[in-house]
């Protein structure tokens, strides 16, 4: 324990207890509800489809903001203070931000048919939900836009209410919709819940008049937009190439083994991804902005095995309890329905543990800008997961998938070593630059 204390300074263990807990509790307290009210009203089957929407909205999302989020963030906190820079950031970003989610917009309503062929099969009509999910996406960017604007300028305290807000309103929403119309209501409310913060956060923004009126077309500059550039490559690799692969796994399940087996595998999916919550955010509070600081080998090492020491055997033991109680959080979090969820625990558990241990040192790569670096690594992941869990979907059926992600993660992590390899276990200088053998 004082080693953990040691390693988390006590700045950012507030942010984390203070303004990320909140959120992420209310996130995965709102998905649990949310993934107890599809198994009750729905069943597995349901949950496939749902899926499927989830990840191709999600891929949409990023496509519409054109990964600007966290390069604005990051922009605007720079030149918060330089009102013509910081006018060009805003404008820039605002419109050329509306030139891609209109056309994104535009794509998904006059082809939504195609669209719908390719998430749910023919089989299933529901085009209508991605003409919906069309309409509701300016909203989104429009949210992101502002919530960007507010974290740039560190407004924590409004952004911990909007969240914990629209989390409880997407929920309420959910819950109705499903309620009414089943998987129909639940397909509308995955489509347009992330765009109700929306009303929300833009009163903040609105509060905010001098920056409204900064956002000009005149203002709009093409040295800023070079800037947003490695993030908007980041997010297409990242959040745009990932969903899609999962669609196409998930497909790839429905057409080999069936409906309710993709279904079984998009439980596990969500299971893994409420623990992961936690341990992604406080990498992304702590590992970034302090590798951002470290500009030699030996505390780069220093820090990464300080994170395995103290973080990883929590981790670790953490993944061990969720093992052992799969059959219990199963009942919980879903229905009996689902007990078959079962087998696929060990390896996406195992998965999950290797997938941390990659991107705590990958991080590295967007610390210190090598962004051609982290495409490349990503599209080899993407590339990975597809195929490995192909290949095994055929000999071991769903299981296969989970299987494939463990290996997938496996092959990323030992790259990552190779790439990282003279500075995790080659000679280091310490402090007094004197050399070391590690």
């Amino acid at each position: 324990m004082r080693k953990l204390l040691h390693y988390i300074n006590t700045k950012v263990l507030f942010k984390v207890a203070h303004l990320n807990s909140a959120t992420i509790i209310t996130k995965i307290l709102a998905g649990i509800v949310t993934s107890k009210a599809i198994a009750i009203f729905i069943g597995v089957e349901g949950l496939a489809l749902i899926g499927n929407i989830r990840n191709f909205l999600s891929a949409v999302q990023s496509f519409s903001i054109l990964g600007f989020y966290k390069g604005l963030v990051k922009y605007i906190a720079e030149f918060k203070n330089d009102s013509l820079k910081l006018s060009q950031t805003l404008s820039s970003a605002y419109y050329f931000g509306f030139i891609a989610t209109m056309l994104i917009a535009f794509i998904c309503y006059y082809n939504a048919d195609a669209i719908n062929d390719f998430l749910f099969s023919s089989i299933h009509n529901y085009a209508y939900i991605i003409k919906i999910m069309a309409l509701a996406l300016p909203f989104y960017s429009l949210n992101m836009f502002s919530f960007s604007i507010m974290n740039g300028f560190s407004k924590y305290k409004i952004l911990l209410i909007i969240n914990i807000i629209g989390q409880i309103l997407g929920l309420l929403v959910t819950l109705l919709l499903i309620y009414q119309n089943n998987i129909d209501g639940a397909l509308i409310s995955a489509v347009i819940a992330p765009s109700l913060i929306f009303l929300i956060t833009f009163v903040g923004f609105v509060n905010q008049r001098s920056l409204v009126g900064s956002i000009k077309i005149t203002n709009v500059n093409f040295e800023i937009l070079k800037k947003f550039s490695p993030f908007t490559l980041m997010a297409l690799v990242s959040t745009f190439a990932l969903p899609l692969v999962s669609i196409l796994i998930r497909n790839y399940i429905i057409d080999k083994v069936g409906l309710k087996e993709a279904g079984y595998w998009e439980a596990m999916n969500r299971i893994s991804d409420y623990y992961l919550m936690f341990v992604n955010s406080l990498m992304a509070l702590y590992i970034l902005p302090r590798f951002s600081e470290i500009d030699n080998k030996s505390e780069f090492r220093a820090e990464v095995f300080s994170f395995y020491k103290s973080i990883i055997p929590i981790f670790g033991l953490g993944l061990v309890a969720i093992y052992f109680l799969r059959s219990f959080l199963i009942d919980i979090i879903f229905s009996e329905e689902f007990q078959p969820v079962e087998s696929l625990f060990l390896w996406q558990l195992l998965g999950d543990f290797v997938k941390v241990l990659s991107f705590v040192i990958a991080f590295q790569f967007l610390a210190k800008k090598m962004f051609t670096h982290f495409i490349i690594i990503q599209l080899f992941l993407v590339v990975m997961l597809y195929f490995s869990s192909v290949y095994l979907i055929d000999d071991f059926g769903v299981k296969g998938a989970v299987m494939g992600h463990f290996a997938s993660y496996l092959m990323h992590y030992g790259v990552i070593l190779l790439i990282f390899g003279s500075s995790l276990f080659g000679i280091v200088t310490d402090k007094n630059g004197e050399q070391k053998n590690s």
